[in-house]
């Protein structure tokens, strides 16, 4: 067990060097969502950010980890699996003259070369073989043989959605679909079905997949849309959801922490994540000219929430446009998505978005068909090239790190208002 814990904390060594987030000790909770999202994104396989925890020692735990979890930390830190570190590591133990200095015996030579010149012939034609086949590709699948689509059943969340497909010309059992860009939201389905249904807990932008094996033979674009505004308190399995009146007011939009300790949600040391959603619930407009303006507080800062972590998110039908804030001291935290690419706080200098939270902070965006602009308090704080293919905004949505406020909503193209509130 002790070389067990010891090889687990060389893992740990490793991907804490290859992420160059500080000491491990000062990780907050959404560096271990952050780090969930890597991981899934590097090797496929989502673990949880409460198993992340256990591993990095936040939560109290005796147990080794799975061999399934072991397998992908491995991965991530560039192994194919754990038995593979493992070795890399014994090797990298052993003493740097040890092959020498065994003793060098004279043995009688005693080999039948042509018997060992037929061994390795054979080998290298099954090897031979073994290649030849591995490269041969699957032979790609008729899509039009396949059928697939949706029907949300409401406007409100949770939402279920009846997926409706036909693969009865798949050459195998295994049929998937898949709920969103999330590969570890597949459900295995009757090959002889016709109905599936998933329930969706949060509104947004999702393509839904129906794939034979690993191959895409179908997918649509699906929206959950808001019945006007939705608040809730992000908890995991099942967010917590909130009554109209818990969190919109006549000029703007807040949740109490007061509130939140009514609900039996704790505020430390994990700290909740209060969201606020409104989409599909006008015309998408286009990427490549509009213009978004809001004034946001995050109310909480307390504890493990100093960070005062914010987002306001414009949803898309394609990568979405973050603006994220945070305390003037915390933005080697934040990341920020401009429709193309990712843009961490660590390798980019995002200043301009670490802001004082004890007034309202005015925030915009706009393109002007060319370039995406952020604004924080009227000053410019980043710019990016628009996406090269067409995109549109569906929907909008704020995330505070403990509870916040927002008013003055406005979204409008060509100088026509779109979509206002408070």
């Amino acid at each position: 067990m002790l070389s067990d814990s010891t090889d687990l904390l060389r893992c740990k060594q490793l991907i804490e060097r290859k992420l160059d987030w500080g000491a491990s000790e000062s990780w907050i909770s959404v560096d271990f969502d952050n780090l969930q999202q890597r991981i899934l994104d590097e090797t496929g396989v989502s673990l949880s950010a409460s198993t992340l925890r256990r591993i990095w020692g936040r939560v109290d735990y005796q147990h080794l980890p799975s061999n399934t979890t072991l397998n992908t930390l491995a991965q991530f830190a560039g192994y194919s699996d754990w038995r593979t570190f493992i070795k890399s590591q014994a090797t990298s133990n052993l003493p740097p003259d040890s092959a020498g200095q065994l003793p060098v015996l004279p043995v009688k030579s005693s080999i039948n070369w042509v018997k060992l010149s037929w061994i390795v012939g054979l080998v290298l034609l099954i090897a031979l073989i073994g290649v030849v086949a591995f490269e041969q590709k699957p032979s790609q699948l008729n899509v039009n043989q396949y059928s697939f689509s949706s029907k949300p059943l409401t406007r409100s969340i949770p939402n279920s959605v009846i997926f409706t497909y036909n693969s009865s010309a798949s050459p195998t059992d295994s049929v998937y679909i898949q709920q969103s860009w999330d590969p570890h939201l597949q459900t295995l389905v009757d090959k002889d079905g016709k109905t599936h249904t998933s329930i969706y807990y949060e509104p947004g932008y999702y393509v839904a997949k129906l794939l034979i094996g690993k191959q895409v033979v179908k997918e649509h674009p699906l929206i959950i849309p808001t019945n006007g505004w939705l608040g809730c308190i992000a908890t995991k399995p099942i967010p917590v959801y909130l009554k109209p009146p818990e969190f919109i007011g006549p000029d703007m939009m807040k949740l109490p922490v007061a509130d939140i300790q009514q609900k039996n949600v704790a505020l430390q040391p994990q700290v909740p994540l209060v969201k606020y959603f409104n989409v599909g619930n006008f015309d998408p407009i286009a990427l490549a000219n509009f213009s978004f303006a809001s004034d946001v507080k995050n109310e909480y800062g307390e504890g493990a929430a100093a960070c005062q972590l914010t987002w306001i998110v414009l949803i898309t039908n394609d990568m979405p446009i973050t603006i994220p804030l945070s305390a003037k001291g915390c933005v080697s935290e934040l990341t920020l998505l401009d429709g193309t690419n990712m843009i961490s706080g660590k390798k980019t200098d995002l200043s301009r978005f670490g802001v004082d939270f004890s007034k309202w902070v005015h925030v915009s965006c706009k393109s002007d068909g060319h370039k995406l602009y952020y604004y924080i308090n009227d000053e410019l704080a980043y710019e990016a090239a628009l996406p090269q293919k067409k995109v549109s905004i569906v929907g909008v949505a704020y995330g505070f790190l403990g509870t916040g406020a927002v008013k003055d909503i406005k979204l409008q193209t060509s100088n026509k208002v779109v979509f206002q509130a408070f």
